[in-house]
């Protein structure tokens, strides 16, 4: 009979800890990825002609041209590349200067 009463009140413990669980990667994994994420697109959206980027490959290069889904970089004079909009980062130096400017 004791057994029986330990196990019973165990179970709304059990689910406070779930829960708590839950919140807890809420708060430090799931909201600071989702926000990064914005920052990450508001960037991308704020590029321009000219901008200064790196690619997830690793390329650097000056955008040259815009469109929906890709972007076309000069890496070297007189030579282009079309990467999907996706895969481009503007440059550590422009993130910085962009910090600056809020």
């Amino acid at each position: 009979m004791i057994m029986l009463q330990a196990a019973q009140g165990g179970g709304l413990s059990g689910i406070l800890m779930i829960v708590a669980m839950i919140v807890i990667f809420y708060f430090f994994m799931i909201r600071p990825q989702s926000k990064k994420q914005k920052e990450i697109k508001k960037a991308r959206e704020a590029m321009a002609k000219g901008d200064k980027v790196v690619t997830a490959g690793g390329i650097h290069g000056r955008i040259k041209e815009i469109s929906d889904t890709t972007i076309m970089l000069e890496v070297a004079p007189n030579v282009t590349i079309r990467v999907d909009k996706g895969s481009v980062f503007p440059t550590v130096e422009q993130a910085a200067d962009a910090q600056k400017n809020k």
